[in-house]
């Protein structure tokens, strides 16, 4: 087997393997890359000692971390996995225009906190209706449950998750479901704890600062080899592991100057691994930039990225929900309804206003006309817009069945490729909370301070604040799986199922032509209603009933919440509070 390692700086490079020292040469032909030969096979474990440095490290493009961060790495021979339902033949998931993804944690979905329990899981996102799991980074961190974006080794799976091999069972189990399945990975920043890479070359650069420290080198002298390292990464990821596409974390925080960019690059190879595959493959970014040109193609400017998080619907429709004006809500609850109303048909509410959460002008506007509406996800709840909360309270911890389900029916029938988050189809009251369990004693105490100093300054109590390095803090997190089975939940349930079979048999709420999208609100009395072709939405928020002059009759009700009558022979239709119907010829 053919050992490898990028080491620019050293004078020596050994290869650990078992318990063996073997030197390694040069590569005559690429600078700063160091190889050797040796035996070896599936699981054995391997490092690499630098110099003088009596510290045995573990392989930067390592694919497993058996004993985790700090310990070896690990050989894994993707040729001994079994592929049964991602399997030559095997029909591909929907593509994104007509796909309902579903964001999940691995380490909560499940009490367990594995992916073989995960995916005993499975036929109840199929029942539900979905198309594609989006699983939070599975990368190694220290200690055993976390969030998962303080990985410190982009090549490897989390060791208590399942490991490479416990992943390749998920995806092969969720193909053979009919499921696609897309991991949330991050090339931002690295986690404070386990990171060998600076030890090995420049994978970190003073050029840029971010709010984790030195930027990830996609820039400085020495980028080459570390864009390499990431691209090659996201590229493993979906060639080994037979995924359906990748979600790119916080891809604002990439701090790239170069005139063509890494994101640029990353698509273009992710285009290439597809046609070569055969198999569509996507590209999701988050990103903070209300910038049309991160979908855009290549060809017309653009990254050329495949679709991206809509967080100013979610935001729009936060407020109208909640009413909360603090932090980012404040631009959008001056008028919530006007806001959401915007989202809807122009996708960003920051297309080049102001900003009073950022003092200053943002965004840019989208062309309607070019601009396919499955370039954007909208959702209602994510692991951020939770979890980032100081309880980690859900919206079923403030709102009404009725309000849950307007929100259901705004996200699953709208003009963007919907995404749910875990347990939000039956209205789960457990929370989502921030947890770690970093190793350090001196990290795990700068992180809760941290926390609780973050929340203070919102009028949050310390000991309000949960302890995110509580084990009770996890656990809470969990979702309970007893929930669906009782009242509201699985009205709740059996809710989301009609709206997502009902996205999938109308073709006009697939339809991509963002320009198409008719809405018509009423800020005061707190009601929406919008048009995708010949199917009409109309939502109340308010607490009392609401009569909407629809100006139309001749439509019956394809779902609704509550009893509700088709519009009246003047086009009235009659809504109870909080409720929401979907109304069609």
């Amino acid at each position: 087997m053919r050992f490898e390692v990028w080491a620019p700086e050293a004078a020596r490079v050994v290869l650990r393997l078992r318990e063996e020292s073997l030197p390694m040469a040069r590569d005559p032909e690429r600078a700063g890359w160091w190889g050797a030969t040796a035996p070896a096979a599936d699981g054995d474990r391997y490092g690499f000692v630098l110099d003088d440095d009596p510290v045995v490290r573990p392989d930067p493009r390592g694919r497993r971390l058996p004993e985790g961060p700090d310990g070896p790495s690990a050989v894994v021979e993707f040729e001994r996995f079994t592929w049964l339902g991602s399997g030559p033949g095997a029909p591909p998931p929907p593509p994104l225009q007509d796909a309902v993804l579903y964001e999940l944690h691995i380490g909560t979905f499940t009490s367990e906190g594995t992916f073989d329990a995960a995916i005993s899981r499975l036929p109840h996102l199929v029942g539900l209706g979905v198309t594609h799991v989006e699983l939070m980074p599975v990368c190694p961190f220290p200690g055993r449950h976390g969030w998962g974006y303080d990985g410190i080794a982009p090549w490897a799976v989390h060791e208590p998750y399942g490991g490479p091999a416990g992943l390749a069972r998920f995806v092969d189990a969720a193909h053979a479901h009919g499921l696609g399945v897309v991991l949330d990975v991050v090339h931002n920043h690295l986690g404070p704890a386990g990171n060998h890479l600076p030890a090995f070359g420049p994978y970190f650069t003073d050029t840029h600062h971010t709010p984790w420290g030195a930027a990830v080198n996609l820039d400085a002298p020495g980028s080459d080899e570390v864009r390499a390292y990431l691209r090659e990464s996201a590229l493993a990821w979906l060639r080994d592991y037979r995924l359906d596409g990748l979600r790119l974390d916080a891809v604002h925080a990439l701090a790239d100057d170069r005139a063509l960019t890494f994101l640029e690059e990353l698509a273009e190879a992710v285009d290439a691994l597809a046609a070569e595959t055969g198999r569509p493959l996507f590209l999701i970014a988050e990103s903070d930039r209300c910038d049309p040109l991160t979908t855009s193609p290549r060809a017309a400017g653009g990254t050329g990225l495949h679709a991206q998080w809509n967080d100013d619907f979610h935001h729009a429709l936060h407020t109208a929900l909640t009413g909360e004006s603090q932090g980012y809500y404040a631009d959008f609850a001056e008028a919530p309804l006007a806001a959401l109303a915007k989202t809807l048909t122009r996708v960003f509410f920051h297309d080049g206003t102001y900003s009073s959460f950022r003092g200053r002008v943002h965004g840019r506007p989208v062309d309607r006309r070019r601009t396919p509406a499955q370039r954007f996800l909208g959702y209602a709840q994510t692991h951020d817009q939770v979890g980032n909360r100081a309880l980690g309270d859900r919206l079923s911890a403030g709102l009404s069945p009725g309000l849950l389900a307007c929100a259901a029916a705004l996200t699953l029938t709208g003009p963007f490729v919907p995404m749910l988050f875990m347990g939000e189809e039956w209205g789960a009251r457990t929370p989502w909370q921030y947890f770690t369990d970093h190793t350090d004693p001196a990290l795990a105490e700068a992180v809760r301070a941290g926390r609780r100093r973050e929340f203070a300054a919102h009028g949050w109590a310390a000991d309000e604040v949960p302890d995110p390095q509580d084990p009770a803090t996890r656990k809470r997190s969990v979702l309970d799986w007893r929930e669906p089975d009782h009242s509201p939940h699985g009205r709740l349930l059996e809710w989301h199922r009609t709206l997502i079979a009902l996205r999938r048999r109308q073709p006009d709420l697939r339809d991509p032509d963002l320009a198409a999208v008719r809405v018509a609100y009423d800020e005061e009395r707190r009601w929406l209603t919008f048009r995708r072709g010949d199917v009409r939405v109309a939502a109340n928020l308010s607490a009392h009933p609401a009569t909407i002059a629809l100006g139309r009759n001749g439509v019956r009700v394809l779902a609704a919440w509550d009893e509700a009558a088709p519009p009246d022979p003047a086009g009235r239709l009659h809504l109870p509070a909080e409720s929401v119907v979907v109304l069609g010829p």
